[in-house]
């Protein structure tokens, strides 16, 4: 048995396993021993003995043939467990799998380990929960590993699995990859079908993975990606991501790039982080052959309660006769929320969060007018600790939900591609020593998913980054 799991990139594990360096079954010993002495929280549920039958059938000639990954909790995987991460569903068990499972699972050859944790219906970009605790930032324990993809993000960096489904309704795939020191790629809205049973409101929603490297996600949306009729907002496949990853650099001369690390202003960004962003972008800029602009100040509209309260239409739905019976085993935030809602919104306050939709799909629509891409900070500051939950100073920042949110949420509303990929690290600002990491977001114009990558390896090639955090596992 290896000693620890993979420790580099998904593509490589895949490598190892063709070579005969490594087998599938080997490789999920090391996860299970990994995940089981580990301290960060991060897997709700775990299979082994479905994982070892498919360890010992992997063909090892598939995209992730034999690849242990940790599956989201807010996907579905038909016999295990389907909490939503809320304790109103502890007991839920799903019946089906979700489209981009099967896939993975048909497609793509690997081995679901188990369940990673999440926030409560993925509803907030922080990682507690009452069903699950907290969990952890395997760079400093006692940091947050954002969310909602948290439990997926700190298994990555945590060594414990080398690939994790993460989801994306506001950030929550970049958020926790930033903190936690990895690739987390937002595709164009519709790239990766969500089905089955799409919930089509509030068009925000995507999903994905965080991942090591690019080279990673690439080979996941060779799988992964493509129409499918039960997500009628899906979009045609697209061949080769992973084959052409890097082809597009040559053409990028001469493109316009925009650096605007707190996003006109959107959010209160830590001074360091907004000068790794700078440095980050003319180094990319620089070899790229990239043209960078300045200038560029467009305010982007804040989406207030109105657009709050308005996503909470589908948790009301599903959840039905349970409310208000079921309040007092809902996180703090999402029983305020769904109590404000049901006593307020109303047809005025749906009509002003269009509106304010509207106006923010024009303004950054102007910001593509004159350039070809935007990079900003992902987080405005590193992990803060993981106890915090809503808006709390932590050093000269207000960190938490809603400052977070202002940095990715507007590229969820109008869709755009948008890849947060790690750039340095900084000391907290509040007392610890510890380097965590901090995040740079790439966006390009809808469908432009490609370049985003492309801009993204580049990075990665001048300034690569620690594959996961020292000490892991942990």
């Amino acid at each position: 048995m290896a000693d620890t799991p993979w420790l580099g990139d998904t593509c490589s594990l895949v490598d190892a396993f063709r070579a005969g360096d490594r087998s599938p079954v080997e490789e999920l010993e090391a996860s299970l021993a990994a995940i089981d002495a580990s301290t960060l929280n991060c897997f709700s549920f775990l299979d082994p003995e479905r994982a070892l039958d498919r360890a010992r059938s992997a063909d090892v000639q598939q995209p992730f043939g034999g690849v242990p990954i940790g599956v989201k909790e807010l996907d579905k995987v038909a016999g295990w467990p389907d909490t939503e991460a809320s304790l109103i569903y502890a007991d839920r068990v799903a019946t089906y799998n979700s489209t981009k499972v099967d896939r993975l699972l048909g497609d793509g050859g690997v081995v679901p380990v188990g369940l990673t944790t999440a926030s409560e219906f993925g509803g907030l970009n922080i990682s507690i929960t009452k069903l699950n605790g907290i969990t952890h930032n395997p760079w400093t324990n006692g940091r947050t590993a954002g969310g909602s993809s948290g439990g997926s993000s700190s298994a990555v960096a945590g060594g414990l699995v080398t690939i994790s489904t993460a989801g994306d309704g506001g950030g929550s795939i970049r958020i926790p990859a930033a903190f936690n020191g990895l690739v987390g790629m937002k595709g164009t809205a519709g790239r990766i079908p969500r089905g089955p049973h799409t919930m089509i409101s509030p068009l925000t929603v995507v999903t994905g993975c965080v991942s090591r490297s690019v080279r990673d996600v690439c080979r996941w949306y060779d799988v992964t990606s493509g129409y499918d009729m039960r997500d009628p907002y899906s979009l045609p496949k697209i061949e080769g991501w992973e084959r052409d990853l890097g082809s597009f650099l040559d053409g990028l001369q001469g493109k316009r790039i925009a650096v605007l690390p707190d996003l006109c202003g959107s959010a209160v960004v830590r001074s360091e982080v907004a000068d790794l962003v700078r440095e980050s972008t003319e180094l990319l800029a620089k070899v790229t052959g990239l043209e960078l602009v300045d200038g560029i100040n467009v305010a982007i509209p804040e989406m207030g309660v109105e657009w709050a309260f308005g996503n909470l239409a589908g948790l009301a739905a599903e959840v039905g006769d349970l409310w208000p019976g079921c309040k007092d085993d809902l996180t703090m935030e999402i029983a305020f929320g769904m109590t404000m809602a049901k006593d307020y919104y109303n047809l005025d306050m749906a009509g002003q969060a269009e509106l304010k939709r509207t106006a923010c799909n024009e303004a950054i629509a102007s910001m593509f007018d004159d350039v070809d891409f935007i990079v900003c900070a992902t987080n405005p500051d590193v992990a803060f600790p993981a106890e915090v939950s809503i808006n709390t100073r932590v050093g000269d920042l207000t960190v938490g939900i809603e400052n977070n949110l202002a940095l990715t949420g507007p590229f969820n509303l109008v869709g755009n591609p948008a890849c947060s990929v790690p750039i340095g690290t900084l000391p907290s600002t509040d007392g610890g020593s510890s380097a965590l990491p901090v995040g740079m977001q790439i966006v390009g114009r809808h469908h432009a998913d490609q370049l985003v990558l492309d801009l993204a390896l580049a990075l990665e090639r001048e300034r690569p980054w620690p594959l996961v955090a020292p000490g892991a596992p942990i």
